[in-house]
């Protein structure tokens, strides 16, 4: 947070009624965040630098793991100081909770994909555009990243309980995201919720096995699993 700074000065004006931004001579001191030029620049550099950090750790986890790269390599990586990491994050699991984050924002690898909930096609068109939108995410040049630090995310979280239980949040939140317009299946009765965790599962699961054996583990079994995961909850679903 950028703190205001407030010039020093008399509480009271010349009439005895305060400032009150009335005196051109003693304007009233800006109380809050400011809006300067000063501190939007410097709020832009702290952007920079966060992002900075966000990138370097994003490349360092991937190729060496979590436990494998500390926050002084994070800090080199980025061109920056181990005390321009703290003034951004309170630590490890922190910066890793950001960089999540930012994955949640740019929803990359951690939603159901859009196609599946485009009310301008079919039941059956969607499930198809869905396989090949998840067949073109695992073909592209961060799918292999992103698989490798996802799988970090969950060792990292298996292996330190306080940071177990804010990955477990940021999983129920995704689950409940997916759950958002489903609804409980009329020939299955699995919930909605129950749905959106399997439908998760599936996400990951099958891009591990495909990145590993793309020939046995097709990305186009996305579509499938999905059809047999969602076909009734799906808004326009025959029974819906």
């Amino acid at each position: 947070m950028i703190d205001a700074q407030v010039e020093p000065g008399p509480e009271n004006g010349p009439t005895g009624q305060g400032n009150g931004g009335s005196d051109p001579q003693h304007p009233a001191p800006r109380r809050g965040g400011q809006d300067t030029p000063k501190a939007r620049r410097r709020q832009e550099r702290r952007e920079i630098t966060r992002s900075s950090l966000l990138g370097a750790a994003e490349k360092l986890w991937a190729q060496r793991g979590i436990h494998g790269a500390s926050l002084d390599d994070v800090a080199s990586a980025a061109g920056l100081t181990k005390g321009a990491v703290y003034s951004n994050f309170a630590g490890k699991t922190d910066l890793l909770l950001a960089l999540l984050e930012r994955y949640t924002h740019e929803r990359i690898g951690t939603d159901v994909c859009d196609e599946l909930r485009d009310p301008e096609h079919s039941l059956e068109e969607r499930f198809e555009r869905a396989g090949q939108a998840y067949a073109r995410r695992l073909a592209g040049e961060d799918a292999r990243l992103l698989a490798l630090l996802l799988v970090e995310f969950w060792l990292y979280g298996m292996r330190d309980y306080a940071a177990g239980w804010r990955l477990a949040d940021w999983y129920a939140e995704r689950r409940e995201s997916i759950a958002r317009g489903l609804r409980l299946g009329e020939t299955d009765g699995v919930s909605r919720h129950d749905r959106a965790a399997l439908a998760m599962a599936l996400d990951f699961g099958l891009a591990l096995q495909h990145l590993l054996d793309p020939d046995r583990a097709p990305a186009e079994l996305y579509a499938t699993g999905m059809r047999l995961l969602l076909g009734d909850a799906l808004p326009g679903s025959p029974t819906t």
